[in-house]
């Protein structure tokens, strides 16, 4: 009988455990597929935008509210997209507020008009955002404990390029050229951003990285701590353009992550700077007291929008 007693608590906590993360997935879904509102500006939302080069996802279009297809307009591709709008469909209740700030912006005369192309990220977001060539410049001891098969950041930024980029200029006929088209991520999103400038130099005039996950912290098996920031720097430094003929935003915190991110910054920082890159051209700030969160980005999303945008 005791037996059948601790049987039956086992199978009592496996159906609760069930339970449990069926409801935590079920929440999930549900706050993934739920639609974002703006309070500000026009959203299409194009479900399940399909790729060759990576899983289908949402992606959506804010515009200002009076903007019709053709008239002269800059774009700003942004990643993790379904953080970007409206907190009551994210899953921490946090969000960029791009609708609010951008029609601030704009209205105010501080920034030339725009629409933001906004591509939610996926459940492969760390792979897919990871910059693939960087780990060339990891030396072989390093690069021998990690699966690079699984990155996906040249897949990703493809389907940016070859796919999306085309049908957004066929759809919303905005101006096209470099000087009018800008990337901006967070974390592991600016890593991908930045990345994107270096491949494509001729699609992107300039990128803003917030919270740029420069530590790697998550590389697991062993790796020295320093091996992939100092290979992320000597990627950049040896493929960005000739300085000053792009625009290059950065910045972090000093909390949470962000705690952690000052010396890789200044890594970056000081070979930017002797490559001959000037501040009106790469930006790098610290903003004290803020953390790793959609709350603090949107609090000096200004900055940023104001730096590509505001020429």
């Amino acid at each position: 009988m005791a037996i059948r007693s601790k049987e039956m608590v086992f199978w009592i906590i496996d159906v609760l455990v069930l339970l449990l993360v069926g409801g935590l997935v079920w929440h999930m879904w549900s706050t993934k597929n739920t639609i974002p509102k703006v309070s500000h500006g026009r959203l299409d939302r194009y479900q399940q935008f399909q790729s060759q080069f990576v899983p289908a996802r949402d992606v959506a279009v804010w515009m200002p509210e009076d903007y019709q297809p053709g008239e002269d307009c800059d774009v700003l591709y942004m990643h993790d997209g379904q953080m970007l709008f409206d907190a009551a469909t994210t899953w921490n209740n946090q969000e960029w507020a791009v609708d609010e700030m951008l029609d601030s912006l704009i209205k105010a005369g501080s920034i030339r008009r725009c629409i933001v192309v906004a591509i939610n990220n996926t459940e492969n977001r760390l792979n897919e955002y990871f910059p693939d060539k960087t780990w060339q410049y990891v030396n072989e001891a390093n690069r021998m404990k990690t699966d690079t098969a699984k990155f996906q950041g040249d897949a990703y930024l493809q389907f940016i390029i070859r796919e999306l980029k085309p049908f957004i200029d066929m759809r919303y006929k905005p101006l096209t050229s470099r000087e009018h088209t800008f990337m901006m991520g967070s974390s592991m999103s600016g890593l991908i951003s930045l990345y994107a400038l270096c491949e494509y130099p001729q699609v992107f005039g300039g990128v803003a990285c917030l919270s740029t996950h420069l530590s790697m912290a998550h590389l697991e098996n062993g790796i020295d701590n320093m091996a992939w920031p100092v290979a992320y720097r000597n990627y950049v430094t040896e493929h960005l353009a000739d300085a000053n003929t792009s625009l290059i935003y950065m910045d972090h915190g000093t909390r949470d992550f962000d705690a952690d991110y000052g010396p890789y910054q200044e890594l970056l920082d000081s070979a930017m700077i002797d490559k001959g890159w000037d501040n009106l051209h790469y930006r790098s700030l610290v903003f004290q007291g803020e953390g790793h969160n959609e709350t603090a980005w949107a609090k000096r999303l200004d900055q940023p929008l104001v730096f590509l945008l505001g020429r």
